[in-house]
C-alpha cells in the first residue's frame, strides 16, 4: 500500500510549514487555506476515515481534539475556531488519512456547506 500525502509529510519526504508536532500528531498549515488559520491536525497513526475509526483509536482521536484546543489557546483564538473531520467521498474526503481541519480567524457560517 503506498504512503498517503500526510504520511509522506510526516517522514518528511513532502516539505510543509509545521505548526507543531509531537511523537502522536503533526500539525500543518493546510497549502489551499479556507480561513485566515487554517491548521490541519493529523495522526501520526493511519486511521483511513472515521468510519474505519475503532476503540482502539480512542487515545488517537482525543489526543487530536485536546491539541487542536491546546493550539487555539496558543494562537488566540479563545473568541472561537471551529474543527471539521470529513469522511468519505461525498463530505470531500481528498486524503485516506483522518485529520481535524482547524479553522479560525473570520466569523464562520452556519450551516456549513
Amino acid at each position: 500500500m503506498p504512503k498517503t500525502l500526510f504520511e509522506r509529510i510526516i517522514a518528511r519526504e513532502i516539505p510543509a510549514k509545521i505548526e507543531y508536532e509531537d511523537e502522536r500528531c503533526i500539525v500543518i498549515h493546510d497549502i489551499a487555506p479556507q480561513a485566515p488559520v487554517h491548521l490541519l491536525i493529523i495522526p501520526k497513526t493511519v486511521i483511513p476515515r472515521i468510519a474505519d475509526a475503532t476503540a482502539a483509536d480512542e487515545p488517537a482521536l482525543g489526543h487530536l481534539l485536546v491539541t487542536a484546543g491546546a493550539l487555539a489557546g496558543k494562537l488566540g483564538l479563545a473568541h472561537g475556531f471551529r474543527l471539521v473531520v470529513n469522511s468519505g467521498r461525498d463530505a470531500q474526503e481528498t486524503v485516506p488519512h483522518v485529520h481535524v481541519h482547524l479553522l479560525a480567524g473570520r466569523p464562520m457560517t452556519w450551516p456549513p456547506g
